[in-house]
């Protein structure tokens, strides 16, 4: 039988996709990596056919025996990763750790304080977005513009006087660690809790180049497991308090999640034991990658975020683009040259701006997965520079990126495992990846 016509577009859209993000873009969206093949392979089990609705062990379904060991062992290593006792992997998003977690600290009509949203605080956590939608009343703590963060004495008064149920810090945008020993202490005292949204600086936590927030006084972690973590895309809770921990997991089923994407779970298994045993070094040139990314840009004229403060300390790099048009034209012209950005507001843009902001946002993670590093940085840099400084055509230097990012297309800090051998462990053939 001849294909149909809709099928083969539909391959040739994912052909394309996978031709042209894998091997001629380079990526720098700051909320996105890439897994291993070996973790990739793990994913695409048959896992991602079936239902597990409840816990291990404690299924509303039959079935599940080896899901529950998976779902058993990624727990116990995420919490051996992180330092926590109690993980729950079932989220299958960042935003629904996040909703679970604060629908079990307030109640609609509560008080919860946040990071400003100048110091990157998640949509999430706003009255925008889940905060609204459980009707707990959103309050920003106050920012000092000088540092790029929360300004510790005012926000100290802040959560006094409010005495919110609890404290969201982390956050989306996210140079500089926010200052959670002292607002933990000032939360702890009228008898709030700590939520420190760690979706993007996980994999640094784990590599131990950023804080851990449970060292600082947090009382829970929730995290998204593909930013500097490089798995799948979902989501955990972590703690170290067992009753929490038993309140929230009670909120995954049925409030928020049925089946949570079984699929996921072997995969977050294979990247959690890869950071094991290299997330320090993949953390600590992910950092230095970002700094010298930063340092190349200011170098060539660009306004750069944070210059005083050393420009960043995270996988993250914020550019004032105003100059060249704001951060949609510029983020559109970039991609025309095959330079993959995000436009992003800016500490001192109004609220109203989010479609046409003055900034972009950069993430060096992916491209350090696959190799790049400090000179690679430097190239990034320059293509920047010509693209928007120089006004060359984004065709031509779209030619350059695509002969530069072919020397990068193999994942790092990863076990070599022959994946025709995995294959043949598992007895299933392996999935074709189209546009390779």
């Amino acid at each position: 039988m001849e294909l149909p016509q809709e099928l083969l577009q539909v391959l040739k859209y994912v052909a394309d996709h996978n031709r042209w993000r894998k091997l001629e873009c380079i990526n720098l969206i700051a909320s996105e990596n890439a897994m291993s093949p070996l973790a990739e392979a793990a994913y695409l089990t048959d896992m991602m056919h079936r239902y597990a609705e409840g816990k291990p062990r404690k299924r509303y379904y039959q079935g599940t025996k080896y899901v529950d060991e998976i779902e058993i062992l990624v727990s116990k290593l995420m919490g051996e990763l992180i330092g926590a006792k109690y993980v729950e992997p079932r989220p299958i998003s960042g935003t629904i750790a996040n909703a679970a977690t604060f629908r079990v600290l307030a109640a609609p009509g509560d008080k919860a304080v946040i990071a400003p949203v100048q110091a990157g605080a998640h949509v999430s956590h706003t009255k925008f977005g889940t905060l609204g939608a459980l009707g707990i009343e959103h309050i920003e703590l106050p920012y000092d513009s000088e540092n790029m963060n929360v300004d510790v004495d005012k926000a100290v008064k802040v959560i006094e006087e409010v005495k919110p149920k609890f404290v969201v810090l982390g956050g989306s945008v996210y140079l500089f660690p926010h200052p959670v020993k002292e607002i933990a202490n000032a939360a702890h005292a009228v008898g709030a809790v700590v939520v420190y949204d760690a979706a993007h600086v996980l994999g640094l936590i784990i590599g131990k180049r950023w804080r851990n927030p449970f060292d600082h006084g947090a009382d829970v972690l929730t995290s998204s497991t593909h930013k500097t973590f490089p798995g799948p895309q979902g989501g955990l809770i972590a703690t170290n308090r067992e009753g929490l921990y038993k309140k929230i997991s009670k909120t995954i089923f049925p409030w928020f999640v049925s089946n949570h994407h079984l699929h996921r779970l072997p995969a977050t298994a294979v990247t959690a034991i890869e950071m094991k045993y290299f997330g320090e070094e993949y953390a600590d040139q992910i950092v230095r990658n970002a700094k010298r990314l930063a340092e190349s840009l200011h170098s060539h004229g660009f306004k750069v975020l944070g210059e005083h403060l050393g420009f960043t300390r995270s996988h993250q790099v914020v550019v004032d683009v105003r100059q060249f048009g704001g951060g949609a034209k510029v983020a559109r012209l970039l991609e025309e040259a095959n330079i993959i950005v995000n436009k992003n507001l800016l500490p001192y843009d109004p609220p109203e701006a989010v479609k046409d902001p003055s900034g972009i946002r950069i993430g060096v993670q992916e491209m350090t997965r696959y190799g790049m590093r400090e000179g690679e940085m430097e190239e990034i840099a320059r293509f920047f520079k010509e693209v928007l400084i120089d006004r060359k055509d984004p065709a031509e230097v779209r030619k350059r990126v695509v002969a530069f990012r072919k020397q990068y297309i193999e994942v790092k800090y990863t076990f070599p495992v022959n994946l025709d051998t995995f294959a043949a462990l598992m007895r299933i053939p392996m999935i074709l990846n189209l546009g390779m």
